[in-house]
């Protein structure tokens, strides 16, 4: 009876899961999937705590209950800027929980039978190198979007080789280990697990800054991947099942960001291959720019009949998007066409320009992706762009031999006036300059994006 109804209890919780992640891929639904999430999860522990005897609860207790504060003081504090470095660790620890769990079911009592014994081995040495492998390249990349580490792609000569002898070796290891008995392997689980920890640190410092967007929704995927193999050591259905999920869907939305970004998903995954002839540069743009003050961009935005919204990094930094709100809200009740253009690579972490429009309240039905609204620029007046720079660099489309070449990018300068709001003439993430700021079309708004758009909405007020 207690086993069946464990079992209901995984299967909704799946349902659950299922439906969160249904609820997250739209704006409208993403609060309510987020529901169902929260939901699943605590079925699915409550389930699992069921499963352990009396004896256990105390050290589950033990370990559940400061988990759980520490994530919930975390969660309250950290910025949305800062989200990103935030979603990286915890993938760092699902890896690190992959590796400890493979140790302890390999030096453990093992309860398999002998046929089953080779199954058994294969799913902790592959769940061990997969966790290793996460672990690793998941805290570089958190250092790397922390600023602890350089955004620059490390590129060691020979390091596509010298990937492939490691990922040789492991295999090779593999053989040696599923060959032996319990513990008498546990030196060579160690190794293959100190070579893939290895191997985790040099493919995501291989990967420049320009990819780290990806580099998160891949490693998003290997966590899940890590925990899926870690259900098949526990053999519990529910964590492989949710593990499979989160595996699938992460590389799904890491294909879709390669795509949006130009790049080959296989080269992200090996590390930046590829990136010898086309490695991020600054180069140096010559041409006049046109620079305006506020009062002057408040003018242009009231006498236009349409206008297109390009947040950034730099809006999220600024933590502007609730003064842009009330631009917006000001602008629309005068009868403009106002719209938001979010690019797929928008900010560090997929969806990071969503998540801050609504935060700010901003109606989802302004808000478009790309491939929706690239076409309407050459029938608007004017186009803000906030924080963003690679994102509306036109030597993607222009320059052939730009580093970001055959990217997908919003063609902002085809509209009447672009307005341009940043702190500096500093390149972007990529860090290759953009010839946008030259046009003659496109004017110049320096200053604290916060603070230049509180003065806008000063001056619209006026008018």
């Amino acid at each position: 009876m207690k086993e069946g109804l464990i079992t209901i209890a995984y299967i909704i919780a799946s349902i659950l899961f299922i439906l969160s992640l249904g609820g997250l891929s739209n704006q409208e639904t993403a609060r309510r999937g987020n529901l169902y999430g929260i939901l699943g999860m605590i079925i699915a522990l409550l389930a699992t705590a069921a499963q352990m005897s009396s004896e256990s609860y105390p050290v589950l207790a033990a370990v559940l209950i400061p988990g759980a504060m520490i994530g919930a003081f975390v969660a309250s504090r950290v910025q949305m800027t800062a989200m990103p470095q935030l979603v990286a660790i915890l993938h760092s620890f699902v890896g690190l929980a992959a590796v400890l769990v493979g140790f302890a079911t390999y030096l453990g009592k093992q309860q398999v039978q002998e046929a089953e014994k080779l199954i058994h081995l294969a799913e902790i040495y592959i769940g061990v190198c997969v966790g290793s492998v996460t672990f690793t390249g998941s805290v570089i990349a958190f250092g790397k979007l922390q600023g602890l580490i350089t955004g620059k792609p490390l590129l060691i000569p020979g390091r596509h080789l010298i990937n492939l002898l490691m990922l040789i070796v492991t295999v090779v290891l593999g053989v040696f280990f599923l060959r032996m008995n319990a513990p008498e392997g546990q030196n060579v689980l160690l190794f293959a697990t100190i070579l893939t920890g290895i191997l985790g640190i040099h493919l995501v410092m291989a990967i420049g800054g320009a990819d780290m967007p990806v580099v998160v929704s891949m490693l998003n995927s290997y966590s899940g991947w890590a925990a899926a193999a870690a259900g098949f050591m526990l053999s519990n259905d529910l964590l492989i099942i949710t593990g499979a999920l989160v595996g699938s869907s992460g590389a799904i939305l890491s294909y879709i960001m390669c795509r949006g970004m130009n790049r080959s998903f296989i080269s992200v995954i090996l590390g930046g291959f590829g990136t010898e002839g086309s490695a991020a540069v600054s180069t140096t743009q010559a041409g006049q720019v046109n620079s305006i003050t506020s009062e002057q961009a408040a003018e242009i935005i009231s006498n236009s009949r349409s206008i297109i919204i390009v947040p950034g990094y730099g809006m999220a930094v600024a933590q502007a998007q609730y003064s842009l709100a009330e631009v917006v809200r000001i602008l629309r009740e005068k009868g403009t066409d106002v719209r938001f253009a979010i690019h797929p690579v928008a900010g560090r972490l997929p969806g990071h320009m969503n998540v801050l429009l609504a935060e700010a309240n901003i109606p989802y039905d302004i808000v478009f992706e790309m491939e929706e609204i690239n076409d309407s620029f050459k029938q608007t007046d004017t186009v803000l762009v906030i924080g963003a720079n690679d994102i509306v660099n036109p030597s993607a489309l222009e320059d052939p031999n730009s580093p970001i070449a055959g990217m997908p990018v919003l063609r902002v300068w085809e509209a009447r006036n672009v307005i341009v709001m940043k702190r500096s003439m500093a390149s972007g993430y990529a860090g290759v300059e953009n010839p946008l700021f030259f046009k003659e079309n496109t004017l110049m708004l320096f200053g604290d994006a916060k603070k230049v758009v509180d003065e806008i909405v000063t001056e619209l007020r006026k008018s």
